[in-house]
C-alpha cells in the first residue's frame, strides 16, 4: 500500500477524532457514471477514515470502490504541495481510477523558503503521463493577506506556464479573488483547459468565465441554503462545461453537511444541480463524463 502522507498535524488528529467513522450512507446510484472532478484522498483518509467505517488495509482501494457502486467510476487526486503532489501521481500510476494534478496551493506559496525550487519540482512531476493537470493553483484573498499575495501571483503565473508547457489542465482554486484570477489568466494567456474548482462566483462571474471557455466544477457548496449566487450561476452554465466535485474531505452537500467527504457523495450534488439546472439527470451525467473526459483526457 501507498503511504499516506505525513502524520496529521495536532489540529488533524483531532479533527479525526471527530470526524471518524462519521461518513454519511451512501446515496442513491447514478444512472450513468460520472467523475469526482477534485479530491483529497491524501487527506480524506489521514482526517476521517475509510467510508464504511472499518479498517482497510488498501484505504484508497477502498475509497475507489465505494465510489463505483454509486455510479462515480473516475476521480481526480488534486496535489496542494510538492509532497501531495508527488503521492497523487504515485497513486494514478498505481490505481487505474486515478489521474493526478499537481502543483503548490496559493495559500503554500508564501510560505515556502525557496518557491523556485518547489516549482521545478512540480514541473518535472508535471511530466508524468497520468498526471493530466496542474492545480490547484490560483489566488486567494481569504486566507493570505496582502503580504502574501506577490507571492501567490509569482506562483500562479509559473503554473499558467507550466500547464500550457505540458498541455495539462489548469485547475483553478479562487477564492475572493475573481477579478484578479482572470486578470491574470488575460495577461498570461490561459491553456487550452481551465477548471475553476469548486466554483464560488455569481451569475456574472460565471458568464465571464463561460465566455473564455473554462469549465465550472460545482462542489456541495451549491446545495448549501445560503448559496443562492451560485445556483444562479449553475443555472447559466451550458452543460458541456460544467464538472462536478467533492473536494473531500470537505463541503459535503446537504443533508449531511458538517460530516466527512468523500466521492461516493457525489450523486447528492449530480442530483441536485440536475433540479437546479432544469436538466434530464441522464443527459447531465452523460455531458458531466463527457467533459472530464475532455478536461483530463482518458483513464
Amino acid at each position: 500500500m501507498l503511504s499516506l502522507m505525513s502524520e496529521p498535524t495536532e489540529t488533524r488528529r483531532e479533527r479525526a477524532a471527530r470526524r471518524a467513522g462519521e461518513f454519511p450512507p451512501a446515496p442513491e446510484p447514478l444512472p450513468r457514471p460520472v467523475l469526482d472532478s477534485h479530491t483529497h484522498l491524501d487527506i480524506t483518509v489521514s482526517e476521517a477514515g475509510v467510508p464504511g467505517g472499518g479498517p482497510s488495509d488498501d484505504p484508497v482501494a477502498t475509497a475507489i470502490t465505494v465510489a463505483a457502486e454509486v455510479g462515480v467510476d473516475r476521480l481526480v487526486q488534486v496535489g496542494v504541495d510538492v509532497a501531495s503532489s508527488r503521492w497523487g501521481a504515485d497513486v494514478a500510476d498505481r490505481y487505474p481510477a486515478v489521474l493526478a494534478t499537481v502543483a503548490l496551493h496559493p495559500n503554500e506559496a508564501p510560505r515556502l523558503a525557496d518557491l523556485d525550487e518547489a516549482l521545478r519540482e512540480i514541473e518535472s512531476l508535471a511530466a508524468r503521463d497520468r498526471v493530466r493537470g496542474i492545480g490547484e493553483t490560483g489566488m486567494d484573498f481569504f486566507r493570505t493577506g496582502d503580504e502574501g499575495r506577490a507571492a501567490q501571483e509569482t506562483s500562479f503565473r509559473a503554473h499558467i506556464a507550466i500547464a500550457k508547457r505540458h498541455d495539462k489542465a489548469l485547475v483553478i482554486h479562487d477564492r475572493d479573488a475573481h477579478a484578479d484570477v482572470l486578470r491574470i489568466l488575460d495577461d498570461e494567456g490561459a491553456p487550452d483547459t481551465v477548471v475553476l474548482h469548486c466554483f464560488s462566483g455569481d451569475a456574472e462571474f460565471a458568464r465571464e468565465c463561460v465566455r473564455r471557455g473554462y469549465l465550472l466544477s460545482f462542489a456541495g457548496t451549491v446545495t448549501f441554503g445560503s448559496a443562492a449566487a451560485l445556483r444562479a450561476a449553475a443555472a447559466l452554465t451550458p452543460l458541456d462545461q460544467i464538472l462536478v466535485e467533492t473536494d473531500a474531505p470537505y463541503l459535503t452537500p446537504i443533508p449531511h453537511r458538517g460530516r466527512p467527504n468523500a466521492s461516493y457523495l457525489i450523486p447528492l450534488t449530480v442530483r441536485f444541480l440536475a433540479a437546479t439546472t432544469g436538466s434530464d439527470l441522464d443527459e447531465l451525467c452523460a455531458a458531466i463524463s463527457a467533459t472530464g473526459d475532455r478536461a483530463f483526457g482518458p483513464w
